[in-house]
């Protein structure tokens, strides 16, 4: 029988009985919370905005501390995501906080792209978890989730309507992260015309179908607060560091020549609803959506594309190992069937370089023959003319030869009139 057989018949065959006295397990809660409190908690904000909207200074006002960090410079020629992590303490509850900002978000001439790198940075956390949880020896206990849990939206107050950059953006974040829009330096229009910016960006979220974070009214403890937030979305913010005395107490408020606006003042600005929504009521469910939701979805995706399956072509559940052996023979069958490509392929290129080698020596033995005869053209010529040179050589000798007898003999001729013509004149006795 199945595992999975048996595990049905179990949650089947359960039974509810009374116990006769305290057993001790109602402290369960007690063991679950003084050990996550030992262990700390770690939550990931990605902050995603055009530059000069003050994600910094709302993140040193959420937390009301200040963060030290290098200034980012706005020269860069794409996006890029800063991240800084940060240990804090408040009472017994520890605190391991991570940053996430981009950088140069808007700063570019051509924004078609600028939302890749936030993509990938978000898939990077997923890819990394998974990889961890898929370790035979995982330390997930010990193991720094850097997986975002919350990404706050920064959206510009024109008082007009949303950019087509933000609603892209959000478009494609809004299956890997829990996003929650706010209106930033919202202190910058008038409550009118912020009234009226707020339905026109809810509108315009509903129309794109773009799904940003909804506080959860499942839980009655919470349901009344997270119904009212809902209707608040999204929120309208005001940053700063600054005290200023107000009264008789120092508050965060922001000073200007017509008036102070404070923070924490509801009448000004939403900042205490998103302190209260973020931190102190819904921080926990934000990350358990970002596990049990986000990261699913990915898991899910990405083991898919990698060929595991929850169940087989007839609907029947699947376990892993058989998962993992269909794989594997899958595997195998095409690796066996690209090995046998691959020998086809070199035998074939194997005959195609021989047939281009013979054709190359044929050519070679033809260039041969070629130089080979006219080389004996050349030779045979040179002999005929060496010859005719030589005849003439020959019959130029000859000539001389007897030039040189004919003038020998003339000398001789010439000679011997002479002398007859002295013994004529001497016997006649002439001088």
């Amino acid at each position: 029988m199945a595992a999975t057989d048996i595990a049905r018949q179990v949650g089947e065959g359960c039974r509810t009985v009374p116990l006769a006295g305290h057993v001790g397990f109602d402290s369960l809660p007690d063991q679950l919370v003084n050990k996550s409190v030992s262990q700390g908690f770690c939550f990931n904000i990605l902050c995603v905005g055009e530059t000069g909207l003050g994600k910094s200074t709302l993140m040193d006002t959420l937390f009301n501390t200040k963060f030290e960090g290098e200034p980012a410079t706005h020269t860069q020629p794409g996006v890029q995501l800063r991240s800084n992590t940060y240990d804090l303490q408040e009472s017994n509850v520890g605190l391991k906080l991570t940053i996430v900002s981009t950088v140069g978000f808007g700063d570019q001439i051509n924004k078609e792209d600028s939302y890749k790198p936030i993509v990938e940075f978000i898939d990077a956390q997923f890819e990394a978890y998974l990889q961890e949880e898929l370790k035979i020896r995982r330390v997930l206990h010990t193991y720094h989730d850097s997986r975002i849990h919350a990404c706050l939206y920064f959206i510009a107050p024109t008082g007009h309507s949303l950019k087509s950059l933000d609603l892209v953006t959000m478009k494609k974040l809004d299956s890997k992260v829990n996003i929650i829009p706010i209106i930033a330096k919202s202190d910058a229009i008038s409550k009118s015309e912020l009234t009226k910016f707020k339905i026109k960006i809810t509108s315009e979220l509903v129309s794109n179908g773009v799904q940003i974070y909804q506080f959860p009214t499942d839980d009655e403890s919470v349901a009344e607060i997270n119904g009212t937030m809902n209707a608040h979305l999204p929120f309208a913010v005001i940053g700063s560091t600054e005290e200023l005395k107000i009264g008789n107490k120092m508050m965060k408020a922001r000073q200007y020549p017509w008036g102070t606006v404070q923070v924490e003042n509801e009448a000004h600005c939403d900042f205490v609803k998103l302190r209260e929504m973020l931190i102190r009521v819904n921080m926990e469910d934000l990350r358990e959506q970002t596990h049990t939701r986000h990261y699913e979805l990915y898991r899910r995706c990405k083991l898919e594309e990698m060929g595991f399956k929850d169940t087989d072509p007839d609907s029947k559940p699947f376990s892993l190992q058989e998962t993992y052996e269909a794989k594997r023979n899958e595997f195998l069958g095409e690796l066996q069937k690209k090995e046998e490509e691959m020998r086809q392929m070199f035998v074939q290129r194997v005959k195609e370089k021989e047939a281009e080698l013979k054709e190359a020596e044929k050519e070679l033995h033809e260039k041969f023959d070629r130089l080979k005869k006219l080389h004996q053209d050349e030779k045979k010529k040179l002999e005929d003319k060496k010859k005719s040179l030589d005849d003439e050589v020959n019959a130029f000798k000859q000539r001389k030869t007897a030039a040189e007898l004919l003038q020998s003999q003339g000398s001789q001729a010439g000679g011997s009139q002479t002398l007859k013509r002295d013994k004529e004149k001497k016997n006649l006795g002439l001088p």
